[in-house]
């Protein structure tokens, strides 16, 4: 028997017509200046500073860095995804090494349970009580290398860290300390011995970052920081930044201002992605199983913010909402089976709305 036709969503049809519509970007900021410039200088060197660190430790990757600053900023989670071999766990650590917290690697594998993470009660023969071992899970910054390899109850003992900032070990609540992120990696290409993680996990990742292979240029360099010694942890202590800089970052995404068009414009992306929206996308639901949440909406308004800052400025424009689409909304659109078997790719879905609804 063979297979109803499909249609593919329609695509952009040109950068020109993308912005059409688009009102200058001035129009956006509110009439009283929400953050100081001084404040926004501090943000910048403390955004130079950990971007100093992750281009002395992975060659390339400018997506990947700019992910990880606007997720750090935030205050969210990311979701790495690439073949091996492109520097999901270095570009994790590196991130890490910026920053004067706490650092906690986790290897996922199947035997892996959720008390190693979380942690748990040990008993005290000596006094007859127990007490309880935090888990790696209490760091600041928590790597989960190859976090599908995990079982389905350990990745769901998570949730509750990663939404909650909280773990709950033998009936007490212990918080997360503060700032508090999660790096996932995990290997497409790799099925045996692996678990899909559910849309509930996928979901609590702010981003999802797919990476690519490196320009001839940066593998080159790749080779020469080899070659020359450079390419392992530098021996060196390197240019930091506090915990105190990280949370006065985040205070100051809170403080972005967004214009209600801004606002608009987010909820008729996110209900486009359902097919409805003021502009359907034609051929949607043949693709589309299930749109994007409103944690969909919440996340592009946050890394909106965030992208924002991270270029200096206090208000979001819609440049700012379109400019990490992918990542936002690429592990919220659940695909129908028409739209795998058809090699559909999620980033076809994202622009096509993207192309429907106009920009204010």
């Amino acid at each position: 028997m063979s297979n109803p036709p499909h249609q593919r969503p329609e695509a952009p049809a040109s950068p020109q017509s993308e912005a059409r519509g688009q009102r200058p970007a001035a129009s956006f900021a509110p009439g009283a200046a929400t953050i100081s410039g001084e404040d926004l200088e501090r943000a910048k060197q403390i955004v130079r500073t950990i971007s100093s660190v992750f281009g002395s430790r992975v060659v390339g990757q400018e997506n990947l860095r700019l992910t990880l600053l606007a997720a750090l900023a935030a205050g969210g989670h990311v979701l790495l995804e690439s073949v091996p071999g492109l520097a999901k766990t270095t570009a994790a650590s590196a991130l890490a090494s910026s920053i004067t917290g706490t650092f906690a690697r986790i290897q996922c594998t199947p035997d892996l349970m959720p008390n190693d993470i979380i942690g748990t009660q040990i008993f005290n023969y000596g006094n007859g009580t127990f007490t309880t071992q935090l888990g790696p899970v209490h760091a600041n910054v928590v790597l989960l290398d190859e976090i599908n390899r995990s079982s389905a109850k350990t990745q769901s003992a998570m949730l509750e860290a990663m939404q909650e900032r909280q773990t709950s070990i033998g009936g007490e609540v212990y918080k997360l300390p503060s700032p508090f992120m999660v790096l996932a990696t995990q290997n497409p290409i790799e099925e045996e011995g692996t678990y899909v993680l559910p849309e509930a996990q996928m979901d609590r990742f702010l981003i999802k970052e797919v990476l690519t292979y490196p320009r001839p240029g940066e593998e080159h360099e790749i080779l020469d920081r080899s070659t020359s010694g450079r390419l392992s942890a530098p021996s060196e202590p390197v240019a930091s930044v506090t915990l105190d800089d990280i949370r006065f970052l985040q205070r100051m995404v809170d403080a972005v201002y967004v214009d209600q068009a801004v606002k608009r414009y987010i909820i008729d992306l996110v209900f486009t992605t359902r097919g409805s929206g003021p502009r359907p996308v034609p051929n949607l639901t043949q693709s589309v199983r299930v749109g994007a949440s409103p944690r969909g909406s919440l996340a592009l308004m946050r890394v909106g913010q965030a992208h924002a800052l991270l270029n200096g400025r206090s208000f979001v424009t819609p440049d700012d909402v379109r400019a990490m689409r992918y990542g936002v909304l690429r592990h919220r659109l659940v695909l129908t089976f028409d739209a795998l078997a058809g090699g559909i790719k999620p980033e076809q879905i994202i622009d096509a709305v993207f192309h429907a609804v106009p920009m204010p």
